[in-house]
């Protein structure tokens, strides 16, 4: 097993959350759509390098974050109200359990600018998130991805129809035809996880994930810059 290269309360990139010598920083083009996107993050979340909520709210013009914690005596109750998503119609809410998105819904070209909402957290805080939201709008799920793995090697999933955040607003915007934004969302995702095992001392694990990677393709440049950067991490 790894042993992480990041020691305890070392110097983190206050964007990416790397070390600094792993930073994934203007390494790719910010992530252009038609849609609102609007993620739901829960406060114990927000912080953890692993997540891809985060990355969301990094990469994606125009993504609006939302924090989400239940009151406490403590802390107020935080969430997203019905008026901060103003998307000229009924907002779509990801939810395993919703309806399926239909394949070629409409963005670019529609009458208003579609919202999608995404929750990030366990999966526990994403079920009690979700219920935060009812009656909010539409509540969608993405096609079956048919058997294919899963590229989040850094959580374990419950099955392959549960997704990280990252992956999740990847299958809306293949679903409506922006493969362009769904291409440069998957770019950074890959670079994210690709970063983060190597920030764990998963060399090893990590060569082999590079291996089956759009990064050796349509990322090359953004991987080389990072391995300079890095000094050779692979």
């Amino acid at each position: 097993m790894g042993r992480s290269v990041v020691r305890a309360g070392a110097a983190r990139c206050p964007g990416c959350s790397q070390p600094p010598r792993l930073c994934v920083c203007d390494l790719l083009p910010p992530v252009e759509t038609a849609i609102a996107v609007h993620l739901l993050i829960h406060r114990h979340e927000r912080n953890k390098p692993s997540s891809t909520g985060a990355l969301v709210a990094r990469t994606v013009n125009g993504c609006t974050s939302h924090l989400f914690q239940r009151a406490t005596r403590h802390h107020p109750a935080l969430g997203l109200a019905r008026e901060a998503v103003n998307a000229g119609g009924e907002p779509w809410i990801l939810d395993p359990a919703g309806e399926p998105l239909p394949a070629g819904a409409a963005a670019t070209g529609s009458a208003h600018r579609p919202a999608v909402v995404i929750v990030d957290g366990t999966w526990r805080e994403a079920g009690e998130m979700t219920r935060s939201l009812d009656g909010l709008g539409r509540r969608v799920c993405l096609a079956d991805p048919g058997g294919r793995p899963g590229r989040y090697w850094l959580r374990d999933q419950p099955g392959p129809t549960h997704l990280s955040s990252a992956e999740a607003l990847m299958g809306v915007l293949g679903a409506v035809g922006e493969t362009a934004a769904e291409e440069r969302l998957r770019l950074h995702f890959e670079l994210h996880v690709y970063a983060t095992l190597l920030a764990r001392g998963r060399r090893e694990m990590a060569e082999r994930y590079l291996g089956d990677s759009p990064l050796l393709g349509a990322g090359r440049d953004a991987l080389d810059r990072f391995h300079a950067r890095s000094g050779g991490a692979a």
